[in-house]
């Protein structure tokens, strides 16, 4: 069958769909991804084939957060989910269908292919909802594929119980304009898929009530060369101090105010060897680098961790879950915007790792708490425990029966 892919032009958006992607043409379905042409290369480079859709000047400051840290001042923690709290939730569902919106220019592209190359299934990121319309133009299936929690989920469960009260719909003001064209009616798979392939563990889905195709998250970090201290067993205790691709963990030093050399340098009195992920102006903070420390560009994940005896990290969903593929003790310091606060929780619920709050980290506070982490062997057989929870769910190759199956099902005629 033909699958395409629409994906938010973002690495930590583009990342998690590869494996799905290389399991299907492994298995002789042909895969194209539909991206911004600015963004093809984090497509080609995994070994896909990328097809360019939407104006060149769309997007731009999303395509800059790739490359330029300083552009990542914009994000900030309102569509992080609490589901405990009831305070928010209204604001920030009018916040993420504006968001939700500015993939609105991209439609047009997206049925000119979906028309020309007739997909049998589409593929589509929770933040391109015009491709769900594009799939019910051309007759294809369609589902949403997800990076993290199903934040929109939950809030359009919570939305709709508003309107039985006669509460407006913004969904409907941002449908009505991408149906109008194509004379399509409103349904509620335009907005959340006719399923829905989540890579979640199951203690971090959201309670709702919509068919999921569970996948475990298959860790794909980017390819490298890889130096040879990264491949050879360390003679001490190896630790990654990485801030992710997407960039949010780069502001724990401003929640905080520790600078990335007290941490390096309290962290390398340790008898460890440290590994830390950094840009160039992190770098150059470190007057001399000690001994025990690796100060890198990027190294993925996927390679660097199988050597390492434990992890800082800001709590995204892609270092969450390759630590787990590796059985890797982690500490979180969550900076929030999507699911990191959860993620945190879910590593100490299970044993798995420590969690900092942003606002507590001192130098002094990491060096005692990853000193216990490292020491306690509890830690190790959380992190085995999470794995094989993870191992309990099927792997992309394992689930393309189901993914063929509903396929037929739903697609027209």
């Amino acid at each position: 069958m033909r699958v395409l892919f629409t994906v938010f032009p973002a690495t930590a958006h583009v990342q998690p769909i590869v494996p799905l992607a290389w399991a299907l043409q492994n298995a002789g379905h042909q895969v194209r991804v539909a991206i911004h042409p600015d963004a093809v290369d984090l497509v080609t480079s995994a070994g896909l084939a990328a097809v360019p859709v939407g104006p060149q000047d769309h997007l731009q400051h999303v395509i800059a957060c790739n490359s330029d840290i300083e552009k990542l001042d914009m994000l900030d923690d309102a569509l992080a989910l609490d589901t405990a709290s009831d305070e928010r939730w209204e604001q920030q569902w009018l916040q993420l269908t504006r968001i939700l919106s500015v993939f609105t220019p991209v439609l047009p592209d997206l049925v000119e292919l979906a028309r020309d190359w007739q997909p049998d299934l589409v593929l589509w990121d929770p933040f391109c909802v015009p491709a769900a319309v594009a799939a019910t133009a051309a007759g294809a299936a369609h589902a949403r594929i997800l990076w993290g929690r199903d934040n929109i989920a939950w809030f359009r469960a919570r939305s709709v119980e508003r309107l039985a009260a006669g509460a407006e719909d913004p969904v409907r003001a941002l449908m009505a304009p991408l149906l109008e064209p194509y004379g399509l009616p409103y349904t509620e798979e335009l907005l959340l898929g006719q399923w829905t392939v989540d890579p979640m563990p199951p203690g971090l889905r959201l309670p709702v009530d919509l068919p999921y195709l569970p996948i475990r998250r298959v860790p794909y970090n980017g390819a490298a060369v890889l130096p040879s201290w990264a491949v050879a067993r360390p003679a001490v205790p190896r630790v990654c101090l990485t801030l992710g691709v997407g960039g949010r963990g780069h502001q724990v030093f401003q929640e905080s105010g520790v600078s990335f050399a007290e941490l390096v340098e309290a962290l390398s009195r340790l008898p460890i060897e440290l590994v830390a992920a950094v840009d160039g102006k992190q770098r150059a903070t470190v007057a001399q680098v000690p001994d025990n420390v690796h100060l890198i560009d990027y190294l993925p994940l996927n390679h660097l961790l199988p050597t390492c005896a434990a992890i800082v990290h800001h709590g995204g969903g892609g270092t969450f879950a390759t630590a787990v593929a590796h059985q890797v003790p982690q500490c979180v310091i969550p900076m929030n915007f999507w699911n990191e606060s959860a993620i945190g929780a879910y590593v100490v619920e299970h044993g798995a790792g420590i969690r900092i709050e942003p606002r507590e980290l001192t130098a002094e506070r990491l060096t005692r708490e990853l000193t216990a982490l490292l020491a306690d062997p509890a830690h190790a057989a959380g992190a085995a425990a999470l794995h094989r929870e993870l191992l309990s769910t099927p792997g992309p190759a394992e689930v393309l029966p189901l993914l063929e199956e509903l396929t037929r099902r739903h697609r027209a005629g």
